[in-house]
């Protein structure tokens, strides 16, 4: 088959992405870091090396022919689960504000929920690809289903509800794209909901963040403190922003600053207009990523494609959404831009193989 250039707005798209993030993770951090380890640049050094890791990675993904991942389905789907199960093992998993969502490894920390999205869309791509014709039997989507159930019932265990909702969401994108009849994902999705309320119902705090959701200014010490300073700094930002630096909100006001809500502060700095320039770019991803997934004549081509753009797409959708409150608050990182070397470099990786795809595209 015939390799055509990489499709060049969708790496445009994500080379802009990293860029702006890296310049934003400075800016949001600089302060918090200047106070607490005397180094306004802590953070920002430490991004610059994830990124240009991340690109290396992916430009291998970019030139490692996507088909030969199919042979990896099955191990990837195995280590997926032991690194899960990894990180609730003493000595191995590491832990941080109550959350158990990491493996150290010296110095470094590595969050396996990251990779075992991509392994998990990888597997279901191999999976409908081989069913085809067949996907509405119980037998085709029902193992995937568990599958993805265990997984993110893990992933919830940590606790993490963002990261489990947008692992279960990705795949019901990639059953829909194989062609899952419209009473199936109905129901599937009834249960999802169901499921997703009963998380929030069983445990406290996350019954008071998704309260403080509808009204944070009945507890706005407490449980809606993060989402209405998002909200005053993003309201502060106007059309074009107080100007790259000058942000207030970011001085020790809005938690997470430089990671679940750095878009607030790329909000209330770039202002309006710098807030649908991110949201363009990540639209334009969403398109070229979907284009790519249409244009494909390889099945597995077209499900792994549609799987890392449902799986990108849906982490910003949820990210945005809680920063403008228009979601409860989860522990969800921006593709891209927001502070993290797992998320980047797995981030940039899936670009790659995106990429990748989009060679072999008609």
């Amino acid at each position: 088959m015939r390799k055509n250039p990489p499709d060049f707005l969708l790496l445009l798209s994500v080379i802009i992405l990293v860029a702006l993030g890296v310049i934003m993770v400075f800016s949001a951090s600089e302060y918090s870091t200047l106070v607490r380890y005397n180094d306004s640049f802590y953070f920002f050094k430490r991004q610059v090396v994830w990124a240009a890791i991340g690109f290396a990675a992916m430009f291998v993904a970019l030139n490692y022919d996507y088909r030969r991942l199919r042979r990896w389905a099955g191990l990837a789907l195995i280590l997926a689960f032991v690194l899960l199960v990894a990180v609730f093992v003493p000595g191995v998993g590491r832990s941080s504000h109550g959350a158990s969502r990491w493996i150290g490894m010296g110095p470094l920390t590595f969050q396996p929920s990251e990779l075992a999205k991509l392994c998990l869309i990888l597997f279901a791509a191999h999976h409908l690809a081989g069913a085809r014709g067949r996907i509405g039997e119980v037998r085709t989507w029902l193992p995937l289903l568990g599958v993805t159930t265990a997984a993110a019932g893990l992933v919830l265990a940590q606790p993490d509800l963002g990261s489990a909702a947008s692992l279960t969401g990705t795949v019901m994108v990639m059953l829909f794209a194989a062609g899952l009849p419209w009473g199936h994902l109905v129901a599937l999705g009834l249960a999802g909901t169901a499921a997703v309320a009963a998380a929030i119902y069983a445990e406290s705090y996350r019954f008071r963040r998704f309260m403080a959701f509808l009204d944070p200014w009945r507890d706005p010490q407490g449980s809606g403190f993060h989402i209405i300073q998002s909200l005053y700094a993003l309201g502060s930002g106007g059309l074009l922003g107080v100007g790259l630096g000058h942000g207030r909100q970011k001085l020790l006001y809005i938690p997470e600053q430089h990671t679940d809500f750095i878009f607030a502060v790329l909000g209330e700095e770039l202002g309006f207009v710098g807030a649908v320039l991110v949201l363009g770019l990540f639209l334009l991803f969403i398109w070229r990523g979907l284009r790519v997934a249409i244009t494909s004549g390889d099945p597995f081509a077209t499900l792994l494609a549609t799987g890392i753009t449902a799986n990108i797409g849906l982490q910003a959708i949820v990210n945005i959404g809680v920063v403008t409150g228009s979601l409860p608050v989860t522990g969800i990182t921006l593709p891209f831009i927001s502070f993290g070397g797992t998320s980047l470099i797995l981030s940039l990786v899936q670009a790659g193989i995106l990429l990748n795809t989009s060679r072999f595209a008609r």
